[in-house]
């Protein structure tokens, strides 16, 4: 739970007193109750049908109320075992699409789809939401990924463009610490040029190519499936690069980039080495 949530609930449940319906103070009473006791089934039931007490009347308390709701999905939700917190955070999404919980909620909802086998739900969950939250990052990765694996370029280079500028201006969240905040933020970054990078490549815009999967190599040091294609069209880029720029030390950086591709096998490597020689006899033309 954020402070930002918690300083809500403070705030709602000692604030200044207000007339409401005895129906919908003792709905909210039970609601608080069975958040306070972490009963997800009452609480799932209880946001429902406060919920929808509270919209049938027009005050602030009212209107307080409802957000109450939102935020005891929430918060039961994030401590609840994964098929809970799915179910719970699905509940939040389809009373309030567009719940100032859900832009914090979707990295968990989406971690507990995957948990619980239901990950062929996650792009469209993503496709929908991202019109609500589009700075989210966790939408954004998974949209991006997505677009990727269907081969759709220019789809894939969008959202992983879109994904680098909000991770590059977002600061750490209340309520995560430092050191979780630097992994999301570097895997975030590391997957982004990854990903721009390889369509640059696709696209040949060289210059971007090389700027984005330099970026990604120290980010995804020690994941072989992401560097081995990274390294093998840094040396493409390079080699062209060098070639249109006359230079023979860029022609042979990228004779080395294609040997450590190499290096790393995969389906890339034995094209990765046959490319370190071409360059290597090509840098040895050139003065």
């Amino acid at each position: 739970m954020s402070l930002s949530a918690l300083s809500f609930a403070v705030i709602l449940l000692f604030g200044p007193p207000a007339v409401i319906p005895e129906d919908l103070e003792n709905a909210f009473q039970s609601l608080n109750e069975a958040v306070s006791k972490k009963a997800a089934a009452e609480v799932k039931d209880l946001a429902a049908e406060t919920c929808a007490l509270a919209r049938q009347i027009e005050s602030v308390r009212a209107r307080e109320i409802e957000l109450y709701t939102e935020y005891a999905l929430y918060a039961t939700a994030l401590a609840s075992p994964p098929t809970t917190t799915a179910d719970l955070l699905a509940a939040l999404e389809q009373q309030n699409p567009k719940s100032r919980y859900l832009d914090e909620a979707y990295g968990p909802y989406l971690l507990a789809l995957h948990q619980t086998g239901a990950a062929s739900k996650i792009p469209a969950i993503a496709a929908k939401a991202i019109a609500n939250f589009p700075n989210n990052e966790d939408l954004l990765l998974v949209l991006a990924d997505t677009a990727l694996s269907r081969k759709q370029s220019d789809r894939a280079l969008n959202y992983a463009e879109r994904l680098l500028s909000t991770m590059y201006k977002h600061s750490k969240p209340e309520g995560m610490s430092a050191a979780d905040w630097e992994r999301k933020r570097s895997a975030a970054l590391g997957r982004g040029h990854w990903i721009a990078g390889l369509l640059h490549a696709e696209k040949a815009q060289y210059y971007e190519a090389d700027k984005d999967l330099r970026s990604a190599l120290p980010l995804i040091k020690g994941n072989e499936a992401m560097l081995a294609p990274a390294l093998f069209h840094l040396g493409v880029v390079n080699y062209e690069l060098g070639r249109m720029t006359m230079r023979k030390a860029r022609v042979l950086e990228a004779a080395t980039f294609s040997e450590q591709a190499a290096a790393l096998g995969g389906p890339l490597g034995q094209q990765a080495w046959h490319n370190a020689l071409v360059m290597k006899t090509e840098a040895g033309k050139m003065r």
